[in-house]
């Protein structure tokens, strides 16, 4: 074990780009247009996910072609939603089960691996899964299934520091890459479905140190640290109870488990909140704060700046965590400082970034039943409340509500998976999915560390032909430009770059990439696996290269019912999968 520890160590010192000078908080907030490396979740911390580059384009992507394929190896091939990253010849992955891979990216070679060590009584929701690495200084920092952030060393691997964020026995988990902003590294919680309290944290990126805590749910306080002394920061939302009824809040869900993205132009920090617990909307009314919404948060000091709920009073799981992506339009001869987010409800939404405004909202799917639509002023749902689940304690033996036939099902119109904007086309690539369920509500009682829905549900496609949709998205007219269907669930995330292409990977194992402006099919290669990870490229020795993560899983084949039998023969995988174009 020594011997093979000291060969590894030797091995990652002796490639030039293992040995770099450190990512700084400059690197990161221009990743978006240096194309020479990824050093942050989104490839920007807007979270565009878009690269000027185009020498893989319409006209040459045809050649592309695999040049590695690195496999996380042993038997843990399942759930590999996560973004890589580039550092000076380096990617930093994560796999399932809170492992980490530096790989030579010139080679495919491993430099080093990672293995955190989870408990027995881990409660992951949602699969295994992790979304991805925050880079700073020389510094590899991610979230673990047992709620902890662990700073690795770039060289080695080995630990620098590592810190509890959340009791893992309560249901807390942490699965979203967490950012790095001003020598803070940011993350959000997992646990929704065992009425844990939704939270945002910032710690000193190179120490570990607390620096300030937000609670998600309306009457718990924040905190803030300074010179080492911890304070108190206000509660969130000023007061307990007031959209919460007795003490339901205090056990109330919103959390913030996709994590977050950040705009400079208005320094704030946008962090969705997931559902309210228990999803039984009888037993907590009121609009749940803050809960199914877009928070934004003050980066230095962790309070919240504003709010836009997407789904108050949530009786149907739609969490709001959904990313929400900075971009600017023109309109009326002025620059409009706009947000987007498509939400798990159907709908896509455009804010006003600075003070979270509506602007306007739009369905991006087929068929919503829940809501007759937006208030065109507030962008509130319009609730069709002949699609809420019913309530327990009208029925015969107060153990089963009304069933409804809700659309879009809980996993979403969008789920986790990131869309993409173009700087280009100025669309947005949203991958979508169409599906119905049958959701009714039943009695429950919060019980720390058990999971607290009152609710069930089966969950059915709406079409013999397809679920999965990528749609270009036209986010100041509300248009469907164009779409591109899929037989499974799109699970994946989206890449959009200047060589007029959107990148994405099917469950079906295929990378794809897509004409940007008219959605033609121009590039297909079959991975072996499902690809449920976002794809990223970057230029190397003055070539581009593509990478995405191959290897089936997440929530649809575990909470999908009639969708799971659907995609039932998909093989799980663990494999980095590597593209170029061939040199001329």
């Amino acid at each position: 074990m020594k011997k093979f520890a000291l060969s590894a160590l030797v091995a990652a010192m002796s490639v030039a780009g293992a040995v770099h000078a450190g990512v700084t908080d400059e690197d990161i907030l221009k990743d978006q247009m240096t194309v020479e490396d990824v050093v942050s979740n989104g490839m920007g911390l807007r979270g565009q996910r878009y690269s000027p580059m185009d020498k893989i384009n319409t006209g040459t992507v045809k050649d592309m072609r695999p040049v590695w394929a690195f496999s996380f190896g042993g038997e843990k091939q399942r759930g590999q939603e996560s973004q890589p990253m580039i550092k000076d010849g380096v990617m930093y992955v994560t796999a399932s089960y809170s492992r980490v891979f530096a790989i030579d990216t010139k080679t495919g070679e491993e430099l080093w691996e990672y293995n955190a060590r989870l408990p027995d009584g881990i409660m992951p929701c949602c699969d295994v899964i992790n979304r991805g690495v925050a880079l700073y200084d020389n510094l590899v920092i991610f979230g673990t299934l047992d709620a902890k952030l662990v700073a690795l060393d770039a060289k080695t691997g080995k630990v620098k520091w590592k810190k509890k964020v959340e009791d893992y026995k309560a249901g807390y988990s942490i699965t979203a890459a967490p950012i790095v902003v001003k020598g803070k590294v940011i993350t959000g919680v997992s646990g929704g479905e065992f009425g844990i309290v939704g939270k945002v944290e910032a710690y000193d990126a190179k120490t570990g140190k607390l620096a300030w805590s937000r609670p998600t749910v309306e009457g718990h306080m924040g905190y803030i640290w300074k010179d080492g002394k911890k304070m108190e920061n206000g509660i969130s939302g000023g007061e307990a109870g007031k959209t919460w009824p007795g003490d339901l809040w205090k056990s109330g869900g919103a959390a913030t488990w996709l994590g977050g993205t950040y705009d400079p132009d208005v320094d704030l920090l946008f962090f969705g909140t997931g559902n309210p617990a228990p999803w039984n909307s009888h037993l907590r009314p009121g609009d749940n704060l803050f809960s199914s919404s877009r928070l934004a948060i003050d980066p230095d000091t962790g309070k919240i700046v504003w709010h836009f709920q997407t789904t108050p009073h949530d009786g149907w799981d739609y969490d709001g965590v959904n990313e929400l992506i900075s971009f600017d339009y023109q309109e009326g001869g002025k620059t409009v400082k706009a947000a987007a987010t498509a939400d798990r409800n159907g709908f896509m939404y455009v804010l006003n970034r600075e003070d979270g405004g509506f602007i306007r909202g739009f369905p991006f799917v087929d068929k919503i039943t829940w809501a007759k639509g937006l208030d065109p002023k507030t962008g509130r749902p319009i609730y069709d409340e002949a699609f809420r689940p019913g309530n327990p304690a009208d029925s015969a033996d107060g153990k089963k509500g009304k069933s409804v036939v809700a659309i879009p099902s809980f996993l979403g119109g969008k789920n986790w998976m990131p869309i993409a904007y173009s700087q280009d086309t100025e669309l947005f690539y949203v991958p979508s999915n169409e599906w119905a369920m049958d959701i009714w509500n039943e009695p429950t009682a919060y019980k720390k560390g058990a999971a607290y829905l009152g609710a069930g549900f089966t969950i059915k496609p709406m079409n013999d032909e397809y679920i999965g949709v990528l749609r270009a998205m036209d986010p100041k007219t509300g248009k469907e430009i164009w779409r591109h269907t899929n037989y499974a669930p799109l699970w994946g995330g989206v890449l959009a770059t200047k060589g007029n292409l959107v990148f994405f990977g099917t469950p079906e194992g295929y990378l794809k990439g897509l004409n940007a402006k008219t959605g033609e099919v121009e590039y297909e290669f079959n991975t072996g696996s499902g690809i449920v990870g976002s794809p990223v490229t970057w230029e190397q020795d003055g070539e581009q290269y593509l990478s995405v993560v191959s290897g089936w899983g997440g929530a649809v084949p575990l909470w999908g019912g009639e969708v799971a039998k659907r995609v039932k023969h998909l093989n799980q995988g663990g494999t980095v999968w590597t593209f170029k174009l061939p040199k001329s």
